[in-house]
């Protein structure tokens, strides 16, 4: 996050490294799978496998960007309610007697 409380925006250049990675890593697994001397039951045990993990990945990815999503529209809630309360408060005021 920023000083101003907002996050700061992912580059495109960051996104395409992650996706072209990401890209590479999932063909290296099926590629691995694929020339495996084994039988047929063995790489589809392990193609749905790899299958179930990518798809949990994106679940967990998820729930951590939701969680951090959260986190932060509640801090700056609090932080509006803190910056109100300031602006509202004079040190200088004498109490009513």
């Amino acid at each position: 996050m920023t000083k101003s409380g907002t996050a700061s925006p992912t580059t495109t250049a960051f996104y395409i490294q992650a996706a072209i990675s990401f890209g590479l890593a999932l063909a290296a697994v099926i590629g691995g799978i694929a020339y495996l001397p084994v039988n047929g039951w063995i790489r589809g045990f392990l193609a749905l496998g790899a299958l179930y993990l990518v798809t949990s990945t994106f679940t967990l990815a998820k729930c951590v960007r939701d969680r951090q999503e959260e986190t932060s529209v509640v801090s700056r809630v609090d932080q509006a309610r803190l910056d109100k309360l300031l602006a509202e408060h004079d040190p200088f005021k004498t109490a009513a007697v």
